[in-house]
């Protein structure tokens, strides 16, 4: 997953248990609240190296999971950030 942040908005609104659930569920490939077709998406993108985005929700707050294609960075973000 490379270097993870945060941005000050996600650090603002979640816990640090939703970012770490979150993060171990995006490492181990379940991206979360996203359609069949975005599923798909990202596993093609985690064999092809492309950029991986995952969505989750702490509550009724949902926020974001972006590694990037290099799998130099990984954020966690709202989606207000992006």
């Amino acid at each position: 997953m490379g270097a993870v942040v945060i941005t000050p908005n996600a650090l603002g609104q979640l816990t640090p248990a939703d970012v770490q659930l979150g993060l171990q569920r995006h490492q181990a490939g379940d991206w979360g609240d996203l359609g069949e077709e975005d599923w798909k998406e990202n596993d093609d993108a985690l064999a092809n190296g492309r950029r991986l985005l995952s969505s989750y929700r702490s509550g009724s707050t949902t926020f974001w999971i972006i590694s990037e294609a290099d799998r130099s960075a990984t954020t966690v973000l709202m989606p207000d950030d992006y």
